[in-house]
């Protein structure tokens, strides 16, 4: 028999407990019970006046950002309403059924206010990064670093080309562009002053031209997360423009930043053949870290000459020995800070049979030579070995974590402009994936070997 339903539209009182209203295995009752923000309104306190209305709880807008980046939900305006229809968001932010949801106005306030002024984003994914490890997901042994392109909210059809920019007035109230211009002055500046970008963005400058985004080309800004391999879960997270030696002194500063803030220092890191330039190989051997990074070598030619392969070099005498036999010797001096050069004799090279092979348009060959060229060469000793293809497949993961950002998260263009947006929006983004790795692994059935 057909069923009719009833309905119930004149009752005048219900019997409804949202808590049970949220299964026990949906993903934000998950991450609710392993999320921890009771410390959160004590680090705001120096950043509220004691005096006034009170404001907006800070726990329920961090709360509902979660929300927001864990579901792909990004629009501040949208995530309200969602937030306004939604029983399981509701309970997560801590909100009854006649709790009003904050106005989305109110998320752009506290974020050019209080949030970037606390830096309680990158707190608050600290908090996370702490809780995978005392859940044992941190090894701490081996890093993986890697970048992503997001592109930047700026149209890559409305571009100025060249380096400078005379900004109005109208211009320099916008925060992204007084952002720029205020860091052009300081030491971190955005651009190098010696390479001049081949366009600015008139709604972001701080964006970099790139054409290693999803379009040929485009304004954007790089993900860099540094991840610990064991369990894949991102220790520490960067923004900077999308240019590659950005991306190699950002890990720098997240080896560092992860060592001070966790005590966590790896022995080996890995990562592709962009990070495999001298001084960053330079810099891990200082450190004590071995790279299992592919070295990034220009040395060889493809034009049939001799390369610099072709030569052997003497540590003891400090000398690279050619083919024939013949020292090539250095002055010592170092150029650009950071090559020294290895000469020829031009009467050696005169009658050299390999002459043609080696430096046909010279009179002499030149080589030159890193200065951290013996790192260089240690990172090359390790290429090959079982460590270094265990790092290789392990860092894999990284891209993973990418891929579900973008594909899973829709993450591939951000809202926010100027560098401290992207900041806040990949703290978040990085944020929320730990969180949904954290209860994945937490709260998976054991193996069947232990449950037989």
């Amino acid at each position: 028999m057909m069923g009719q339903a009833v309905g119930q539209q004149d009752r005048l009182f219900y019997e409804f407990n949202l808590e049970d209203r949220v299964p026990s295995n949906h993903l934000l009752r998950r991450i609710d019970a392993v999320l921890d923000l009771s410390w959160l309104r004590a680090e705001l306190s120096p950043f509220y006046s004691h005096t006034g209305c009170p404001s907006i709880d800070p726990e329920l807008m961090i709360r509902m950002l979660l929300v927001g980046y864990c579901h792909s939900i990004r629009s501040e305006r949208r995530l309200c309403q969602e937030v306004e229809l939604n029983l399981a968001y509701r309970w997560f932010c801590r909100l009854g059924l006649e709790d009003k949801v904050p106005d989305h106005s109110t998320f752009s306030v506290n974020r050019h206010g209080r949030f970037r002024d606390s830096d309680i984003l990158r707190s608050v994914f600290e908090s996370v990064v702490r809780r995978c490890m005392e859940s044992g997901l941190v090894g701490g042994e081996g890093f993986a670093v890697d970048a992503s392109v997001i592109e930047a909210d700026a149209s890559r059809f409305a571009r100025v080309e060249g380096a400078e920019i005379d900004w109005s007035e109208e211009q320099l109230s916008r925060r992204a562009i007084k952002e720029y211009v205020d860091a052009l002055e300081s030491e971190n500046a955005p651009i190098n002053p010696d390479r001049k970008p081949k366009a600015i963005s008139p709604s972001d400058p701080a964006a970099a031209w790139t054409t290693r985004g999803r379009y040929k080309v485009m304004f954007g800004y790089s993900l860099n997360y540094l991840m610990d391999m064991k369990n894949a879960v991102i220790v520490d997270v960067e923004a900077t423009p999308t240019r590659i030696s950005k991306e190699v002194e950002a890990t720098e500063t997240m080896i560092e930043r992860t060592q001070e803030r966790f005590a966590l220092k790896p022995r080996h890191i890995a990562g592709d053949v962009a990070y495999g330039t001298g001084k960053m190989l330079g810099w891990l051997g200082q450190q004590r870290i071995e790279p299992h990074i592919p070295v990034w070598d220009k040395g060889a030619r493809d034009d049939g000459t001799l390369s610099r392969g072709d030569f052997a070099f003497d540590k003891d005498g400090d000398v690279y020995v050619c083919p024939q036999g013949k020292a090539l010797k250095t002055t010592g001096r170092v150029h650009d800070g950071k090559t020294l050069l290895y000469r020829s004799s031009k009467h050696d090279c005169d009658p050299c049979p390999l002459k043609p092979k080696c430096c046909p348009r010279a009179p002499s060959r030149k080589i030159p030579r890193d200065i951290n060229e013996a790192a260089r060469d240690h990172a090359r000793s390790l290429n090959g070995g079982e460590a270094y293809n265990q790092s290789a497949r392990d860092r894999k993961k990284i891209e993973r974590l990418f891929g579900e950002a973008k594909r899973n998260l829709a993450f591939t263009r951000l809202r926010l402009r100027g560098l401290s947006g992207a900041k806040d929006e990949f703290l978040l983004m990085a944020t929320a994936q730990n969180l949904r790795r954290l209860v994945k692994l937490v709260s998976r059935p054991p193996p069947r070997s232990v449950m037989a």
